[in-house]
């Protein structure tokens, strides 16, 4: 996800970037003066009360105003990420910013901000106001404009100059110039993202052979929690040893082993485009602690895949391999099939169900050979690609 905070002051020209921002990455833009004016149309129970503050002669209070935010965020899963115009305005709401950027699993990448010398910004809206007739484009109000900005700006623009992620570009260039210095500063941090990719589907959907097939076609580390266990059993190490009790005690193996080593890969990994997860996670519990492995190294889900297969085909198809060296061990009689295709059914459905309404899961047709279903995920994977570029 990629989320921008645009500064500058008046006359800088955000408004004109924004534009092509929003359109080029398919960013969500968030202006608070807009989204305010938005929730009043709507008569929302924040717009009302919002509306009722201001009625009074008082500012919309912070609490309104991130509650706005974070419902505009929530709402719109769809998009790439998030342009944030003239938010956070104060260094109060910078670590409001922070903490539901934290909340919602994702982070501010970066905070442009145009830099134009205050005679040129007072020439540019003074121009304006020749053309527009608005009233506010006068000198007077321009020059206090421009004051309340430098004086509630500054300390915002220092708290991310702390967090290292404040870039300068010069706003006095002209449109295209500008343009090409935010589009360099964007193709810098999306050359630090990893794309992150989860397949999800019944057993027998063919996860596994598409999930390694795809992660080689793309340059990303294939990593499934069966062949990772097996590798620690292989190794005889000392999680090897406690998997293999867990196996012949007939147990599960329990979520702290399967972090370690997933945590572990992503530790390990070097100069690789981002994950493919198959069989992780599986429950509700794991998409969290996935999340939560995926921010601490500061990355996060860019793509979900549900690969769909009728039950019958995927009865038939695991009934098939039972017959295979590659059987595994619920294959080898109907009733365990259908046993674990129910507890996929009870378990991970409803970890897909929680991510399509975050993220928007692509939902792929399963039948067919295995190249023409590789195909139709590899669409997806490089339309997801593109987005992120």
């Amino acid at each position: 996800m990629l989320n921008i905070a645009l500064f500058g002051p008046p006359g800088a020209g955000k408004g004109t970037q924004s534009e092509f921002l929003i359109k080029k990455y398919n960013l969500f833009y968030i202006s608070t003066g807009d989204l305010l004016r938005k929730e009043m149309a709507g008569k929302t129970k924040l717009g009302l009360e919002a509306q009722s503050i201001m009625a009074a002669g008082g500012l919309v209070s912070d609490e309104i105003i991130v509650q706005i935010i974070e419902k505009t965020i929530t709402e719109n899963p769809g998009c790439n990420g998030f342009l944030f115009d003239g938010f956070p305005r104060t260094y109060i709401q910078a670590y409001i910013l922070e903490g539901l950027m934290l909340k919602l699993h994702t982070a501010l990448n970066c905070l442009i901000s145009l830099t134009v010398a205050e005679e040129e910004s007072v020439r540019r809206l003074m121009n304006r106001g020749i053309t527009s007739g608005r009233s506010d484009d006068n000198e007077t109000v321009i020059r206090n404009r421009l004051k309340e900005y430098n004086q509630k700006t500054l300390p915002v623009l220092q708290f991310y100059r702390d967090k290292g992620i404040y870039v300068e570009v010069d706003g006095t260039k002209d449109i295209d110039a500008v343009h090409q210095q935010i589009t360099g500063i964007i193709r810098n941090e999306l050359s630090k993202s990893l794309f992150n990719v989860v397949l999800f589907g019944y057993p027998g959907s063919g996860r596994g052979s598409q999930g390694k097939a795809l992660a080689k076609k793309f340059g990303l580390e294939y990593v499934a929690t069966g062949p990772m266990l097996d590798e620690e059993i292989k190794a005889g190490t000392e999680i090897g040893r406690r998997i293999t009790s867990h196996y012949e005690n007939g147990q599960l193996v329990p979520d702290e082993i399967v972090v370690q080593l997933i945590e572990k890969k992503l530790s390990d990994s070097r100069d690789v485009k981002g994950f493919i997860f198959k069989g992780f996670p599986r429950t509700l519990v794991q998409s969290y602690i996935l999340d939560g492995l995926l921010k601490k190294h500061g990355s996060a889900i860019s793509q979900i895949i549900e690969i769909e297969v009728p039950t019958l085909e995927l009865i038939r198809r695991l009934d098939e391999r039972s017959k295979t060296p590659g059987c595994m061990p619920y294959d080898n009689s109907t009733s365990k099939i259908v046993k674990r295709l129910h507890e996929h059914e009870t378990k991970t459905v409803p970890v897909i169900e929680k991510y399509n309404q975050l993220h928007e899961v692509s939902k792929i047709d399963g039948q067919g050979s295995f190249d023409e279903v590789f195909a139709r995920i590899s669409v997806v994977i490089e339309d997801g690609f593109k987005r992120m570029r």
